[in-house]
This record gives C-alpha cells, sequence and structure tokens, in this order.
C-alpha cells in the first residue's frame, strides 16, 4: 500500500456542496424542532447519545461541549448509556432517547414498534417528528465524520 493510499479522505473537503447540502439540512431540522419546542438541552442529549452508540469520537467532543453549555449536567452525561437504568430523565426525554436509539439501531421489527409506541405515548406527533429527522440526520453527520476520520484535537 502506498502512502497515497493510507491518507485520509475528508469528505467535506472532497465534495464541499454535498456537505453544505448536509449542515442545511441538519439547520432546517434545527428550525423544526424549536418549532416543536424542544430545547437544546434535549437536542444535544440525543446527539450526544447517538454519537455514542455509533462510535463517532468527533462528534462525541464537538456534542459534549455544546450539550454542557446547554445546561446539561455531567451526571446525565456520564449515565447517559445507562439512561434506562435510571430515574433522570424525564418521561419525555427517556420517550426521545428510545426513538433516537431505534433508529440508530434499526432493531428487528417487534421491538421497532415497541420503542415507536412508547414514543408515541409520551411525544406529540411534531416532536416524534423532530426527533425522528434528529436521528436521521446526526446519524448522517456520524458517518460522514467516521468515514473521513475526522480528528479530535487535544483541548488546550
Amino acid at each position: 500500500m502506498t502512502a497515497a493510499n493510507t491518507k485520509h479522505i475528508f469528505l467535506d473537503k472532497e465534495h464541499p456542496v454535498l456537505w453544505r447540502a448536509l449542515n442545511g439540512l441538519g439547520l432546517k431540522v434545527r428550525e423544526a424542532a424549536d418549532e416543536a419546542g424542544l430545547d437544546q438541552r434535549m437536542i444535544e442529549l440525543l446527539h450526544v447519545r447517538i454519537s455514542q452508540i455509533n462510535g463517532c469520537a468527533f462528534c462525541l467532543d464537538l456534542h459534549v461541549r455544546d450539550a454542557v453549555k446547554a445546561g446539561e449536567t455531567p451526571q446525565r452525561l456520564a449515565v447517559l448509556p445507562a439512561w434506562r437504568e435510571t430515574a433522570l430523565f424525564t418521561a419525555r426525554e427517556r420517550a426521545a432517547l428510545a426513538l433516537a436509539e431505534a433508529i440508530t439501531d434499526l432493531p428487528d421489527h417487534r421491538s421497532m414498534e415497541h420503542e415507536e409506541a412508547y414514543a408515541r405515548d409520551h411525544l406529540t406527533v411534531e416532536e416524534y417528528s423532530v426527533v425522528s429527522w434528529l436521528a436521521i440526520t446526526m446519524n448522517a453527520f456520524n458517518r460522514v465524520s467516521i468515514t473521513s476520520h475526522h480528528p479530535v484535537r487535544a483541548e488546550r
């Protein structure tokens, strides 16, 4: 293998028009989330959980910092992978997390139906839709960053 074959290709740099289109979608989804009444803290909580599942270091670094800025606590971020095992999350947050996880994992049909039903019990139709779009979009961003090997820079 030559050195040229081992160099990472940053998809966002290689096709900036496509990257801008994905960013545009992300901005529209944020607008819809605002209109649906999802606060920045919940949005970032979902971004962090989806990025944890996908193992996207770049997105985790970015969105954990954004979650803290939005008022998320270190305790809730620490237990987020085990959110089902704690009472630290509201019913609405739990429903959003369940739906986002199901969209990220794409489990078997029965499990997906169960998670969707749980989410519908606690989220409005608008919230359900926007949480779904948040998950879909965050999954796309995770895949771009993972495929591109976007680096996590050490804090100064």
